[in-house]
């Protein structure tokens, strides 16, 4: 029998290779539909404030939406990976980057603590998939789900995906914290 653990560990590798081999014309339709898409959402939510996250090379574009918020003055936080397992918030300067644990990028600015997300409207975070029940696949350090079980005051959370990455259904563990939406450079679902 497999067990959640190894189903995860499958599909994560899978949507890596997929999102891996996409093309750059592909991407940069996704990033252009997504970047509308997300700022929709920020204004729908009436965010004044929100988290996002600095994209890997294979992951959905945020950029747009960060630089546009950034033109009209949304307070924005983005995450800093600790060696502990756990994330810092840190208010981009817009002096650039540095690389973060994982060597994932992360931005200068002022590190305000892991307690700062709870004053955000909504949070955006990264994903492998998401089913159509709000149940997220993250990709297996467990960083997002720890911020979000610690919280006290949670604001309305939406994974970003590719369209073909909102699947029927994912294994799920005690751990996982389910979402409020998912937002796709095509479309965004309330769960």
């Amino acid at each position: 029998m497999t067990t959640a653990v190894e189903l995860k560990r499958e599909l994560r590798a899978g949507i890596r290779a997929e999102r891996i081999a996409m093309s750059e014309d592909r991407r940069e339709e996704a990033r252009t539909d997504l970047t509308a898409r997300l700022i929709d959402l920020v204004r729908t939510r009436e965010a004044r404030s929100f988290s996002c996250f600095l994209p890997t090379r294979s992951e959905p574009d945020t950029r747009g939406l960060l630089k546009w918020a950034a033109s009209q003055g949304i307070e924005t936080l983005l995450p800093s990976s600790l060696a502990d397992g756990l994330l810092d918030w840190i208010s981009p300067s817009g002096e650039g980057t540095v690389r973060g644990a994982h060597g994932i990028d992360e931005p200068i600015g002022e590190v305000l603590g892991a307690l700062a997300i709870e004053t955000v409207d909504l949070m955006l975070i990264p994903a492998a998939a998401v089913d159509r029940r709000g149940n997220r696949l993250g990709w297996g350090r467990g960083y997002f789900d720890r911020a979000l079980a610690s919280m006290t005051r949670r604001p309305a959370v939406f994974a970003v995906v590719f369209d073909h990455e909102v699947l029927e259904h994912l294994p799920t563990e005690p751990h996982d914290v389910p979402l409020t939406g998912v937002v796709t450079p095509r479309r965004t679902l309330l769960f």
